[in-house]
């Protein structure tokens, strides 16, 4: 099964599209739930500008003509590349329940490693205080995270570090919030 995104938001707009291709209305875009990297073919006459939110859904759109293509980093306009960190940010903060529950429900990867130690600056002990925290009641927030797990580095910073590397390695082995590429077999 493919993860797709409903909503994305605007990285960068390109009125004309690439100087090599059509001369069509792109906006490079990236996804509200799984961080999709997409080019987005945008409806004749429409402007949009970076940090726009976009329905690409099944539904009617407004805006966008025609999903164009999956992207990598590596082809995002510079603009667009540099926005990646502010955009991320955004997308964590107005969904921080989301985010607080992968702490809630974080699982082994295998028998010596856990995903919580995926996250930029969680070890084996503050993989345990969590566990041994969240055993006591559920986390409500990122604050509630930060207040209960003693020298816990920035939960929020951990997990927008863990997602700005899943989108910048596409060969990424685990993968918490970022859906990759589908597989070939």
């Amino acid at each position: 099964m493919f993860l797709k995104d409903d909503n994305v938001v605007v990285l960068d707009f390109l009125p004309t599209g690439h100087a090599s291709g059509r001369k069509e209305p792109i906006a490079q875009v990236i996804g509200e739930n799984y961080f999709s990297l997409l080019e987005v073919v945008i409806k004749q006459g429409v402007i949009v500008k970076n940090g726009d939110k976009l329905y690409i859904g099944e539904g009617k759109r407004d805006i966008v003509d025609h999903i164009k293509r999956r992207i990598d980093v590596n082809e995002l306009t510079s603009f667009a590349k540099s926005e990646i960190p502010f955009l991320v940010e955004k997308i964590v903060s107005g969904n921080e329940a989301k985010f607080v529950e992968f702490f809630n429900t974080a699982r082994p990867v295998s028998t010596r490693l856990h995903q919580l130690e995926l996250l930029p600056g969680v070890g084996k002990k503050h993989m345990w205080s969590v566990i041994e925290e969240r055993k006591k009641g559920k986390f409500t927030s990122f604050e509630d995270i930060r207040n209960r797990i003693n020298l816990m580095p920035d939960p929020k910073g951990s997990v927008i570090k863990r997602i700005i590397e899943e989108i910048e390695n596409e060969n990424e082995r685990y993968r918490l919030f970022v859906a990759g590429k589908p597989r070939q077999f």
